[in-house]
């Protein structure tokens, strides 16, 4: 795949992702749930115009830079110790079968995307390997939060709220 192309269909990809999340934001009932869903919309905003403004200057100058690519997730580690903390507290059902749902289709995107950067930082030429491979660490965080949710609907009955973590550490 040509570079061009490459961030073509990254930028749909994101889009698609984003679009998901803002739409989510909506249908949510749980303060929770919106307050991931809005984090979640509001860093594939980010993705897209990172992208974007990735895609512009190829366009213009046929060089690309990969300047660094902030993230409001933690580490997936991180994010894995506090999906074990919670896994021993109990709490009542917060969240509807569409809430489900919405998190579902989520997890799907975002495995999706995942697998095509995955695929991308494999078959690129090497100059261009970093931008897409930190687009994958950070789809790895995305995808730990989303089953961290899916879990924590289906076997315990709260919502995860990464929100506690420190979004800097990312």
């Amino acid at each position: 795949m040509e570079l061009a192309q490459a961030l073509a269909v990254a930028i749909d990809y994101e889009t698609r992702v984003r679009d998901h999340y803002a739409k989510g934001q909506e249908e949510i009932l749980s303060p929770e749930g919106k307050k991931i869903f809005q984090v979640m919309a509001n860093e594939e905003q980010r993705h897209l115009d990172y992208l974007l403004s990735r895609q512009e200057e190829w366009t213009r100058t046929g060089h690309l830079t990969s300047p660094e690519l902030p993230t409001e997730v933690p580490p997936v580690e991180l994010l894995e110790r506090a999906k074990s903390k919670l896994a021993s507290t109990r709490r009542g059902p917060v969240a509807t079968q569409g809430e489900l749902e919405l998190l579902k289709t989520a997890l799907e995107l975002e495995r999706a995307t995942s697998s095509f950067y995955q695929e991308l930082v494999a078959q690129l030429p090497a100059p261009y390997q970093p931008l897409f491979s930190r687009f994958l660490d950070i789809e790895r965080g995305h995808l730990a939060i989303v089953q961290a949710e899916i879990d924590a609907i289906a076997g315990h009955g709260h919502w995860f709220d990464f929100m506690e973590f420190d979004l800097e550490a990312g």
